[in-house]
Protein backbone atom coordinates (compact mmCIF):
# COMPACT_ATOMS: atom_id res chain seq x y z
CA UNK A 1 0.00 0.00 0.00
CA UNK A 2 1.05 3.48 -1.03
CA UNK A 3 1.11 5.84 2.28
CA UNK A 4 2.95 9.38 3.10
CA UNK A 5 4.73 8.52 6.37
CA UNK A 6 5.26 11.68 8.61
CA UNK A 7 7.19 10.85 11.68
CA UNK A 8 6.80 13.45 15.22
CA UNK A 9 10.60 12.92 15.43
CA UNK A 10 13.18 11.64 13.95
CA UNK A 11 14.91 8.28 14.53
CA UNK A 12 12.36 7.47 17.00
CA UNK A 13 9.09 5.70 17.11
CA UNK A 14 6.11 8.27 18.63
CA UNK A 15 3.76 7.38 21.31
CA UNK A 16 0.87 7.29 18.84
CA UNK A 17 0.56 6.26 15.07
CA UNK A 18 -2.24 7.72 13.40
CA UNK A 19 -3.45 5.70 10.22
CA UNK A 20 -5.39 8.07 7.93
CA UNK A 21 -7.42 6.52 5.24
CA UNK A 22 -8.97 9.37 3.18
CA UNK A 23 -12.40 8.72 1.08
CA UNK A 24 -12.74 7.57 -2.52
CA UNK A 25 -10.43 9.11 -5.18
CA UNK A 26 -9.12 11.06 -2.44
CA UNK A 27 -5.13 10.45 -2.05
CA UNK A 28 -2.39 11.07 0.91
CA UNK A 29 -1.52 14.25 -1.29
CA UNK A 30 -5.23 15.85 -0.78
CA UNK A 31 -4.71 14.83 3.11
CA UNK A 32 -1.68 16.91 2.79
CA UNK A 33 -2.96 19.83 0.80
CA UNK A 34 -5.83 20.43 3.56
CA UNK A 35 -2.84 20.42 6.20
CA UNK A 36 -3.80 17.94 8.32
CA UNK A 37 -0.43 17.37 9.79
CA UNK A 38 0.34 21.03 9.80
CA UNK A 39 -2.91 20.51 12.63
CA UNK A 40 -1.27 17.72 14.02
CA UNK A 41 2.43 19.58 14.33
CA UNK A 42 0.88 22.91 15.93
CA UNK A 43 -0.36 21.06 19.13
CA UNK A 44 3.25 19.10 19.25
CA UNK A 45 0.92 15.69 19.81
CA UNK A 46 3.17 12.87 19.75
CA UNK A 47 2.03 10.85 16.73
CA UNK A 48 3.06 9.11 13.74
CA UNK A 49 1.07 9.75 11.12
CA UNK A 50 0.63 7.66 8.30
CA UNK A 51 -1.92 8.68 4.95
CA UNK A 52 -2.75 5.28 3.09
CA UNK A 53 -3.64 5.75 -0.50
CA UNK A 54 -6.89 3.32 -1.15
CA UNK A 55 -7.43 2.87 -4.52
CA UNK A 56 -10.95 3.38 -5.10
CA UNK A 57 -11.75 -0.43 -6.99
CA UNK A 58 -10.47 -2.12 -3.51
CA UNK A 59 -13.04 -0.73 -1.64
CA UNK A 60 -15.41 -3.26 -2.80
CA UNK A 61 -12.31 -5.97 -2.50
CA UNK A 62 -11.93 -7.10 1.00
CA UNK A 63 -8.34 -8.60 0.31
CA UNK A 64 -7.68 -4.97 1.18
CA UNK A 65 -8.26 -5.33 4.74
CA UNK A 66 -6.01 -7.97 4.66
CA UNK A 67 -3.57 -5.62 3.21
CA UNK A 68 -4.14 -3.08 5.61
CA UNK A 69 -3.96 -5.86 8.65
CA UNK A 70 -0.50 -7.09 6.96
CA UNK A 71 1.45 -3.64 5.22
CA UNK A 72 0.15 -1.39 7.93
CA UNK A 73 -1.09 -2.26 11.10
CA UNK A 74 0.20 -5.17 11.79
CA UNK A 75 3.88 -3.83 10.98
CA UNK A 76 3.03 -0.67 13.83
CA UNK A 77 2.21 -3.29 16.33
CA UNK A 78 5.21 -4.89 15.85
CA UNK A 79 7.29 -1.67 16.20
CA UNK A 80 5.77 -0.84 19.94
CA UNK A 81 3.70 2.03 19.15
CA UNK A 82 1.51 3.10 22.77
CA UNK A 83 -1.40 3.32 20.70
CA UNK A 84 -2.74 2.79 17.03
CA UNK A 85 -5.75 5.03 15.89
CA UNK A 86 -7.56 4.31 12.50
CA UNK A 87 -9.35 7.99 11.10
CA UNK A 88 -11.55 7.40 8.33
CA UNK A 89 -12.59 10.20 6.03
CA UNK A 90 -16.30 9.94 4.20
CA UNK A 91 -15.74 5.97 2.46
CA UNK A 92 -12.36 5.86 4.40
CA UNK A 93 -14.38 5.53 7.57
CA UNK A 94 -16.29 3.22 6.20
CA UNK A 95 -13.04 0.81 5.17
CA UNK A 96 -12.01 1.75 9.00
CA UNK A 97 -15.05 0.41 10.03
CA UNK A 98 -15.30 -3.08 7.54
CA UNK A 99 -11.94 -3.23 8.93
CA UNK A 100 -13.04 -3.07 12.59
CA UNK A 101 -15.54 -5.40 12.38
CA UNK A 102 -13.09 -8.31 10.84
CA UNK A 103 -10.74 -7.51 13.62
CA UNK A 104 -11.73 -5.93 16.31
CA UNK A 105 -8.89 -5.88 18.30
CA UNK A 106 -6.21 -4.90 16.03
CA UNK A 107 -6.43 -0.98 17.12
CA UNK A 108 -7.03 1.26 20.13
CA UNK A 109 -8.90 4.03 18.54
CA UNK A 110 -10.95 5.30 15.31
CA UNK A 111 -11.66 8.50 14.65
CA UNK A 112 -14.66 9.01 11.80
CA UNK A 113 -14.89 12.21 10.14
CA UNK A 114 -18.09 12.48 8.53
CA UNK A 115 -17.93 8.74 7.51
CA UNK A 116 -20.13 7.03 4.66
CA UNK A 117 -21.32 4.34 6.98
CA UNK A 118 -24.13 2.69 4.30
CA UNK A 119 -26.40 2.59 1.75
CA UNK A 120 -30.11 3.94 2.40
CA UNK A 121 -32.05 0.71 2.96
CA UNK A 122 -30.36 -0.20 6.02
CA UNK A 123 -30.34 3.04 7.66
CA UNK A 124 -33.78 3.49 6.90
CA UNK A 125 -34.61 0.08 8.44
CA UNK A 126 -32.86 1.16 11.19
CA UNK A 127 -34.25 4.10 11.73
CA UNK A 128 -37.89 2.55 11.50
CA UNK A 129 -36.69 -0.20 14.27
CA UNK A 130 -36.49 2.75 16.61
CA UNK A 131 -32.43 2.92 16.17
CA UNK A 132 -29.61 0.78 16.84
CA UNK A 133 -30.66 0.21 20.05
CA UNK A 134 -34.09 -1.68 19.41
CA UNK A 135 -32.27 -3.03 15.78
CA UNK A 136 -31.76 -6.30 15.49
CA UNK A 137 -29.58 -7.35 12.46
CA UNK A 138 -30.54 -11.07 12.20
CA UNK A 139 -28.51 -13.79 11.09
CA UNK A 140 -25.64 -11.97 8.62
CA UNK A 141 -24.74 -13.38 5.19
CA UNK A 142 -21.32 -13.73 4.57
CA UNK A 143 -21.22 -11.16 1.68
CA UNK A 144 -23.82 -9.22 3.54
CA UNK A 145 -21.46 -5.69 4.30
CA UNK A 146 -24.15 -3.22 5.36
CA UNK A 147 -25.62 -5.27 8.34
CA UNK A 148 -22.41 -6.48 9.15
CA UNK A 149 -20.61 -2.36 9.65
CA UNK A 150 -24.02 -2.06 11.83
CA UNK A 151 -23.91 -4.50 14.06
CA UNK A 152 -20.54 -3.67 14.57
CA UNK A 153 -21.58 -0.01 15.63
CA UNK A 154 -24.57 -1.05 17.63
CA UNK A 155 -22.23 -3.10 19.61
CA UNK A 156 -19.69 -0.33 20.16
CA UNK A 157 -20.80 1.28 23.52
CA UNK A 158 -19.81 -2.45 25.03
CA UNK A 159 -16.69 -1.93 23.45
CA UNK A 160 -13.23 -1.01 24.93
CA UNK A 161 -12.37 0.62 21.46
CA UNK A 162 -12.42 4.32 22.05
CA UNK A 163 -14.23 6.24 19.51
CA UNK A 164 -14.69 9.78 17.51
CA UNK A 165 -17.21 10.38 15.35
CA UNK A 166 -17.80 13.93 14.03
CA UNK A 167 -19.97 15.29 11.34
CA UNK A 168 -21.56 17.97 9.44
CA UNK A 169 -25.26 19.11 10.01
CA UNK A 170 -25.45 19.45 6.07
CA UNK A 171 -23.74 16.36 5.36
CA UNK A 172 -25.47 14.73 2.90
CA UNK A 173 -24.72 11.59 4.59
CA UNK A 174 -25.98 13.20 8.05
CA UNK A 175 -29.21 11.00 8.40
CA UNK A 176 -27.02 7.95 8.57
CA UNK A 177 -24.56 9.56 10.85
CA UNK A 178 -26.97 10.63 13.08
CA UNK A 179 -28.20 7.07 13.38
CA UNK A 180 -24.76 6.20 14.57
CA UNK A 181 -23.96 9.18 17.07
CA UNK A 182 -27.34 8.66 19.06
CA UNK A 183 -25.98 4.72 19.55
CA UNK A 184 -22.60 6.72 21.31
CA UNK A 185 -21.95 8.54 24.08
CA UNK A 186 -22.52 12.20 23.65
CA UNK A 187 -18.78 13.21 24.42
CA UNK A 188 -17.41 11.12 21.77
CA UNK A 189 -19.59 13.15 18.69
CA UNK A 190 -19.15 16.38 17.38
CA UNK A 191 -21.57 17.73 15.28
CA UNK A 192 -20.70 21.25 13.52
CA UNK A 193 -21.92 23.36 10.96
CA UNK A 194 -20.75 22.27 7.59
CA UNK A 195 -20.90 20.01 4.43
CA UNK A 196 -19.17 16.86 3.07
CA UNK A 197 -15.98 18.71 2.47
CA UNK A 198 -12.37 19.35 3.39
CA UNK A 199 -13.52 22.59 5.24
CA UNK A 200 -15.68 20.51 7.47
CA UNK A 201 -13.00 17.57 8.33
CA UNK A 202 -10.51 19.87 8.85
CA UNK A 203 -12.24 21.87 11.44
CA UNK A 204 -13.64 18.28 12.65
CA UNK A 205 -9.49 16.99 12.84
CA UNK A 206 -9.19 20.05 14.96
CA UNK A 207 -11.52 19.39 17.33
CA UNK A 208 -10.68 15.28 17.69
CA UNK A 209 -6.79 16.55 17.87
CA UNK A 210 -8.10 18.89 20.99
CA UNK A 211 -9.74 16.18 22.86
CA UNK A 212 -6.71 14.39 24.62
CA UNK A 213 -7.88 11.07 22.55
CA UNK A 214 -4.30 11.43 21.64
Amino acid sequence: MRRIFLPARGGAVARTHLVLLPGAYQAPEDVLKADFPGALRQREIDADLSCVDVEPESLTDRGVLRRLRDEIVGPSRALGYAEIWLVGISLGGRLALDYLSSYPQAVDGICLLAPYVGNRIVAGEIARAGGLAAWLPGELAPDDDERRIWAFIKALPESPLRVYLGFGREDRFAESQALMAAALPPAACTIIDGAHDWGTWRRLWEVFLESGEV
